[in-house]
């Protein structure tokens, strides 16, 4: 019998542009360095023509116990044989609601939802609902997801003229952008202003901790803490990013600063999709879905799939690893490792280079001075970012070019060695480019 011949990376590719316009999220590589992968274990993925990569995309972060981790797999494969969905209560999800409490510190109710674009929707209108007051603050360059409010001046590509947000996609009504208040993270003083005029119609300030890659400043957190307790506004941490990541109690246990309300995703669940609302038991009960029958006030909340018993049980898993005595030693050791070594390497070549972000969370910026906002890190050089992060594609590091890069419990020291040596070699090829364009 003949074998029927697998489909190549070129013939997969055909196929996605045809099925799906190419990409199944925003992340699309050039179509010279497009990937399709076959499967994942531990730190490694491999592509569908056999080729092997070092992995620090992680499913944008989800996957902190690395691809396909054997607890995971157990915990899922038992809930599957004995249902995927039920629409109602299921003791994983009760569970993992109450181990999320044990862990945050402003988590005194859960809602679960599917995604973290869900979550910080349902946060700000939780907040809404709560204060009776209608805008938001946000920060320029903060990423809460992809709903119309999260999208007003995400990703600018120019400063926005503060507090006027610019939308960035299309079909975004101009009322949203009306309801919602931008300001520059990391800056206090413009911060406290925008608050202070804008006090009696602001229902919460919503930040990342940890701003994509971007640490907060000395007394930033604590300043916006302060400020909103002051005028009776909610403050959201969106821990999308950071929760399970940055400690256990995520950023806001790493930074003693603890929100009203916070969202958490990704890490949470471990690579299942799952998302979740955390915050005082007050606010939160506002979601009872029973108030409405009585006639009162609800923020309604409600998914098909929220609270999926599959990603519960994946959830329960990771949170039980991540517990262990020494996980966040060793994320933090593995990435400084990673951090000191890339830094080196530039400076050995006289490349401006910083390391910015947190713990497993880190992101590489070619500039001068380490960057504190986002108006710095649209001065910085992100062609030289991107070319490097193809350079490292090209040798075996899958990574998202110019963005962020996450580091799992499967990531080893071999594998840290293995990409300081390809970041090596990509830094070359970054030099090399630079010194071909000012010959030209």
């Amino acid at each position: 019998m003949t074998k029927t011949p697998k489909a190549t990376r070129t013939e997969w590719l055909r196929r996605a542009r045809e099925a799906l316009g190419g990409a199944v999220t925003s992340f699309v590589l050039p179509e010279s360095h497009a990937i399709v992968l076959s499967h994942g274990l531990g730190s490694r993925v491999v592509d569908v023509d056999g080729r092997d990569y070092i992995d620090y995309v992680l499913g944008s972060g989800p996957l902190i116990l690395g691809h396909a981790h054997p607890a995971i797999v157990e915990a899922v494969s038992r809930q599957a044989a004995l249902g995927s969905t039920f629409y109602t209560l299921t003791p994983a999800a009760i569970e993992l609601a109450e181990e999320i409490i044990r862990a945050v510190p402003c988590a005194e109710q859960i809602k679960f939802v599917s995604t973290g674009t869900e979550a910080t929707f349902h946060a700000l209108r939780i907040a809404r609902a709560y204060t009776g007051r209608t805008k938001i603050l946000k920060f320029e360059g903060a990423f809460h997801g992809v709903h119309d409010y999260a999208l007003i001046s995400a990703f600018p590509a120019v400063p926005s003229d503060l507090p006027k947000g610019q939308p960035d996609s299309a079909g975004i009504p101009p009322q949203v952008a009306e309801t919602v208040l931008v300001s520059r993270w990391n800056d206090l003083d413009v911060t406290r202003a925008l608050i202070e005029q804008h006090a009696e119609e602001l229902a919460a300030v919503i930040c990342e901790p940890l701003q994509r890659a971007l640490p907060p400043a000395p007394g930033f957190l604590n300043g916006l803490r302060e400020l909103t307790e002051r005028y009776g506004i909610l403050l959201i941490f969106d821990e999308v990013v950071t929760g399970f990541r940055l400690a256990y109690g995520g950023a806001q246990e790493r930074y003693g600063v603890v929100p009203d309300l916070a969202t958490f995703g990704k890490a949470l669940s471990g690579g299942y999709p799952l998302a979740a609302i955390a915050g005082r038991r007050e606010i939160m009960a506002l979601t009872d879905p029973t108030r409405r029958s009585r006639g009162e006030p609800v923020a309604h909340l409600s998914g098909t799939l929220n609270g999926n018993p599959l990603a519960a049980a994946a959830g329960l898993a990771t949170l039980h690893v991540l517990r262990q005595p020494g996980v966040y030693d060793y994320l933090y050791r593995i990435s400084e490792q990673l951090r000191t070594g890339l830094r080196e390497l530039a400076a050995a070549r006289g490349i401006p280079l910083q390391v910015i972000g947190e713990g497993p969370v880190l992101q590489i910026v070619f500039a001068e001075e380490e960057p504190r906002d986002y108006a710095a890190l649209l001065r910085a050089d992100r062609e030289r970012a991107v070319r490097f992060g193809l350079a490292c594609l090209e040798r075996g590091l899958f990574v998202n070019p110019g963005e962020k890069l996450y580091l799992s419990l499967a990531h080893s020291e071999a594998d840290i060695a293995r990409t300081l040596e390809i970041f090596s070699a990509a830094l070359d090829t970054v030099l090399s480019d630079a010194n071909a364009t000012a010959s030209d």
